[in-house]
């Protein structure tokens, strides 16, 4: 019987195939995919091949786990996607967006899209990313709808992940504003999540870009979320913190920020507010800049001056913030 990689036709299908049996931001699939590519990559998951740069245990680990997902009809799967009507984007593709390439091996395999991917083309100073608490407050909704109305009257993206709370407020006031928005999913885009949202991601999808890298029919799940928000900070030129706990799962979002050298923004709050208290925190340690209009998140936006890189494990450790570990849960989503 063929064996998978003998299957598949081109980078694009062997990266589709890979996106339904890999989750994501798995770093043995990114490290082999980064090294061999797509239809190489599939076939050293049903081969005993050595593989130089990896422990053997951990090969053989990673290939068990894929092994387990390639299963008769997973092409059929494939093209079943494919008429869904989504695009793919891979990094071959002009519509590619580079800043996802400073991902390095934790870049995404592939993008399925809905929409003007033309929005991925430009400057990752032409995009912001806001995000935050999905409990946000109305002070939290009403800052980030005017900063994300600030932004699309200057003709820059705004880049989120169609939550509630904060997303979901910077979505709406680009779209009130006939703006330019891009919503990032966290599972496949035939299963807009939240479901209250449906609405709004089908409307970002007819004027705007849903995007992810999850295949059709895929659930968001916990991981998935936290893995997500690596695509929402490497995707914009800064990252807008209105309001989030200092566990939200939005500071995974800084951190992967502050790594990748983007700027950092955060909207101070009331001291008694648990929502600010993470924002005030990011601002108390120099880790973000203060906004409170939009003219100061243009700024760094239109900034050259390189942003100072943090360690993840300085950032977290000021923060509060522990590495999710099986005695210690993980930031809330």
């Amino acid at each position: 019987m063929a064996t998978l990689a003998e299957q598949v036709q081109g980078e694009r299908m062997a990266r589709i195939a890979l996106s339904m049996i890999a989750e994501p931001n798995d770093p043995t699939t990114g490290y082999v995919l980064a090294r061999h590519g797509g239809v190489e990559t599939l076939r050293l998951i049903e081969s005993d091949d050595e593989m130089p740069g990896l422990a053997r245990a951990d090969v053989l680990l990673w290939r068990e786990r894929l092994a387990a997902r390639v299963v008769p009809g997973l092409l059929d799967q494939v093209a079943q996607a494919e008429r869904h009507g989504f695009g793919t984007l891979i990094p071959a593709d002009k519509e590619w967006p580079a800043g996802l390439n400073d991902l390095g091996e934790r870049a995404p395999y592939l993008l399925w899209s809905r929409g003007t991917v033309s929005f991925l083309t430009t400057a990752l100073s032409d995009r912001a990313t806001i995000t935050g608490s999905r409990a946000a407050t109305s002070y939290g909704e009403y800052v980030a709808g005017e900063l994300a109305t600030g932004l699309a009257d200057e003709e820059r993206v705004v880049v989120s992940g169609g939550a509630y709370g904060i997303e979901g407020a910077a979505h709406k006031s680009v779209l009130a504003a006939s703006g330019q928005t891009i919503a990032v999913l966290a599972g496949g885009l035939d299963r807009p999540y939240p479901a209250g949202h449906s609405e709004l991601l089908s409307r970002i999808g007819d004027v705007g870009l849903l995007v992810s890298e999850l295949p059709p029919g895929a659930a968001p799940t916990r991981h998935r979320f936290l893995a997500r928000n690596r695509l929402l900070a490497a995707l914009s030129g800064a990252t807008v913190i209105p309001e989030a706990s200092p566990r939200s799962g939005s500071m995974t979002t800084v951190l992967a920020a502050r790594e990748l050298g983007r700027g950092v923004c955060a909207v101070p709050g009331p001291v008694t507010s648990v929502t600010s208290a993470g924002p005030n925190e990011l601002i108390k340690q120099g880790f973000a800049v203060l906004v409170a209009q939009p003219s100061d998140v243009l700024a760094l936006l239109d900034s050259n001056a390189p942003n100072r890189v943090v360690a993840r494990s300085e950032l977290g450790r000021n923060l509060g913030y522990r590495r999710p570990s099986s005695g210690a849960p993980g930031p809330s989503l």
